[in-house]
């Protein structure tokens, strides 16, 4: 395994595999505050020149968290499979990124290879790769879910409804339902993110949206995205569980300070299988977000991109329905501007894609950070181009709760006309027996939601 270069006049050498990934990604403000990035552009030249040379054995042997000291380093590499590993593992990662963005290769090649690569060499060739490969690569990958809708269908943009208030509302998330399905919002997930967490309100939650979309036959599904123990805890409860929401991270120390590890997640995976009220087979919501690992001091000197790449190998074990990246929502110590943004939502995307999991974007910023609505617009179209599965859709784009801002009904609905894309097949169906849409354009009752109050 060689581990240095010359360029530029001079040799460059670094110390091992971790280093040599961290010290090639991209400018990241997560990175320059862990002491961890490169320190010039030809420092990153280099780095991504030895790692285009390094093989996909040798990253697999060597993950930037050791199989001995990590549950999710071994999760990853249990589900490798091997016999298609052994097929690709002496390819460099430059014959990867050759691969993936060669004319003749297919979706359907690449979910093939998906199954033998490690999230270590995935984040690898995300690295090697621009803006614009990263988009291409990620076309050509379609990955399908069935909750009770199935996602990710050919020519399909989906959305996450969120309904969320400051007070948790009733009457309040309700308004913000029935807004959002008047503007053709909603087939990914109907999704709130409570104020309260506790047992007595999480149930509550649920049973009013589920009572809701009963109610009036919405063909999708509804999640109260409280601690997974909580959900659990609702579930055996009796309340109306269609999928079950966890944030993760790429480690497990970082997992441990979102309060979860794999027990926790296998026991709400195999209750939500028996006692859930969704069709399945697919009933996981995870979101995720580069930098998080960081925050809580478990990335082992790993740079945000690659520990990123890790969120994607440990929610592909569960089969998910939905998985996010909340792209701008951690703040601008990890993600310092549009720039950033922008290129980390565009790699989380097609490393999802490339690790075989229906990924979604949470296209958005906080008010601290150098970005604005339309960079997170520009993001949104990158990211529609590239086949992303589904987006958020928040009331004016400003979430009263979580006090950031996202993208709006009128944006989902803006990118469908645009690139001409579809809700799911089912909601279609639905929103044209409600006269909300007819031939895949929104009609005159759009934003009216007296329509469900009559």
């Amino acid at each position: 395994m060689i581990l240095k270069t010359r360029l530029f006049g001079q040799t460059y050498c670094f110390k091992n595999v971790k280093e040599v990934l961290a010290k090639a990604n991209e400018i990241k403000s997560g990175d320059m505050l862990a002491g961890i990035s490169a320190e010039t552009a030809q420092e990153r030249i280099a780095a991504k020149h030895v790692l285009s040379q390094l093989t996909l054995e040798e990253l697999r042997l060597n993950p930037v968290v050791p199989l001995e000291e990590d549950e999710v380093s071994r999760i990853i590499d249990g589900d490798i499979n091997e016999a298609i590993y052994q097929d690709i593992k002496n390819w460099s990662v430059a014959e990867l990124r050759e691969f993936i963005l060669r004319t003749e290769t297919t979706g359907a090649d690449l979910s093939r290879i998906s199954r033998g690569l490690s999230s270590e060499m995935v984040a690898a060739v995300a690295k090697l790769m621009s803006n614009l490969d990263l988009i291409l690569g990620a076309s050509k990958i379609r990955i399908t879910a069935h909750c009770n809708t199935t996602i990710g269908v050919s020519g399909t943009l989906a959305s996450r409804l969120q309904p969320n208030h400051p007070t948790d509302s009733t009457e309040g998330i309700l308004a913000s339902l029935r807004e959002g399905l008047t503007y053709g919002i909603g087939d990914a997930v109907i999704g709130l993110n409570p104020v309260d967490d506790s047992l007595d309100a999480t149930v509550r939650n649920l049973s009013g949206m589920y009572n809701f979309i009963t109610e009036w036959k919405v063909p999708t599904q509804v999640c109260v995205l409280a601690h997974i123990t909580t959900q659990v805890k609702a579930l055996r409860k009796g309340a109306p569980v269609h999928c079950l929401f966890q944030s993760i991270a790429g480690s497990e120390k970082s997992n441990e300070a979102f309060g979860i590890n794999k027990e926790i997640l296998d026991e709400a995976y195999e209750l939500g299988l028996k006692e859930g009220r969704a069709t399945g087979p697919n009933i996981m919501y995870f979101e995720t977000g580069q930098g998080s690992e960081l925050s809580s001091d478990g990335h082992y000197e790993a740079d945000q991109v690659t520990m990123e790449a890790r969120c994607y190998g440990l929610a592909r074990h569960y089969k998910p329905f939905l998985v996010n990246t909340v792209v701008g929502f951690i703040g601008p110590e990890y993600l310092y501007d549009s720039r950033q943004v922008i290129r980390a939502g565009l790699e989380d995307h097609f490393m999802g894609k490339l690790t075989g999991i229906p990924m979604g974007c949470d296209s958005c910023y906080t008010n601290h950070m150098k970005a604005d609505q339309n960079d997170i617009e520009n993001l949104a179209v990158l990211l529609s181009n590239a086949g992303c599965t589904y987006f958020m859709g928040v009331p004016m784009g400003d979430d009263v709760m979580l006090n950031y801002q996202c993208t709006s009904f009128h944006d989902v609905a803006a990118l469908r006309e645009v690139l001409r894309l579809r809700p799911l097949p089912e909601f279609e169906a639905w929103l044209e027996e409600q006269g909300i849409m007819r031939n895949g354009k929104l009609t005159s009752s759009a934003g009216d939601a007296t329509i469900f109050t009559r």
